[in-house]
């Protein structure tokens, strides 16, 4: 990977690096100022961070940086599984292996890309791959910064066995916050979820936000497309918008779990939650020769926002 070390690109302003880690990272920037770092290693977001230089994604003071392990923080791609599952690895596979540049991909419909950095991804199953999941496919990935700052992600897998394949799917993402106990999430109200802590019996979200007390770790089914997360301290709004993905997945250790987690500081969900695109419930199935396209964007509002100003059957892609 040496012809990586030093790569720029003007036009899509967007630079490859080898990091301190020892990882190689695709650097994308916009002329406002905002940036975003997309690691070769489990095509992994490790940094988003807006004009003023904050960033936006949260990463664990402890994380570990030691193949194949994913690094814990910033936006993990879960596929073909989401959680534990038989002989594959917790949340599959696809976020542990080295990713390759792909410099031929096929047309993507997309809005109007004016100012906008990218970088696109590319994943193939190895012999190992196929020894714990048989199935021929191709993952690849976009991950765009646009000139507003909003950070976006395509994926889009398409089966190349001889026969239907079934996966579960997820935009890991860990979103840095002030205080936890600060922080609601708008538009999952009403909603069916769930709980993981309750060996995943199933509830109806009865609370108009949902807050922080204690750990929780939920899958909100067949959700709308837009998802608020306010942080009220910080006086800022996450608006995720999604398409593909119908489902929602809300997570916080707190301080019990977080102590038992050695990547994880004691302290430290604090400053995080996990809200993610996630196609769980119901898998996706591919028959021979289907495309399936799933997308996650993210931007950032001001404290003013509130989610019922959004069409939330409407993502706007």
């Amino acid at each position: 990977m040496g012809h990586y070390a030093a790569v720029w690109d003007r036009k899509a302003a967007t630079e490859i690096t080898k990091d301190c880690d020892g990882f190689y990272k695709v650097l994308l920037k916009n002329p406002r100022g905002a940036s975003a770092k997309v690691s070769l290693q489990g095509g992994q977001v490790t940094s988003w961070r807006n004009e003023q230089g904050e960033e936006l994604l949260f990463t664990s003071s402890k994380a570990i940086f030691k193949p194949p392990k994913a690094v814990r923080g910033g936006i993990h791609i879960c596929f073909p599984r989401f959680g534990n599952c038989g002989s594959l690895d917790q949340h599959g596979f696809a976020r542990s292996k080295i990713w390759t540049i792909d410099d031929n991909p096929p047309p993507l419909n997309l809005n109007d890309s004016h100012g906008e950095s990218f970088i696109n991804l590319l994943l193939k199953p190895s012999d190992e791959d196929l020894k714990c999941w048989p199935h021929s496919f191709e993952f690849r990935l976009r991950v765009s910064l646009a000139a507003d700052g909003s950070l976006s992600l395509t994926s889009r897998i398409r089966n190349f066995n001889g026969k239907p394949f079934s996966f579960s799917f997820a935009y890991h993402t860990y979103l840095s916050v002030s205080d936890i106990s600060e922080v609601r999430i708008e538009g999952l109200e009403t909603i069916d979820f769930l709980d993981n802590l309750c060996q995943k019996a199933r509830f109806t979200e009865q609370e108009d936000a949902i807050t922080f007390e204690s750990e929780v770790d939920r899958v909100y089914l067949s959700t709308p497309n837009i998802v608020a997360v306010l942080d009220h301290e910080r006086k800022r709004t996450y608006v995720i918008r999604k398409e593909g993905v119908p489902d929602a997945v809300v997570w916080n250790p707190w301080e019990k779990k977080s102590k038992a987690m050695v990547d994880f500081g004691d302290e430290e969900y604090k400053q995080m939650v996990c809200v993610d695109g996630a196609a769980i419930e119901k898998p996706v199935t591919l028959k021979p020769g289907e495309e399936w396209t799933g997308k996650l964007e993210l931007s950032v509002v001001a404290s003013t926002f509130c989610s019922e100003y959004f069409d939330l059957q409407n993502s706007g892609f």
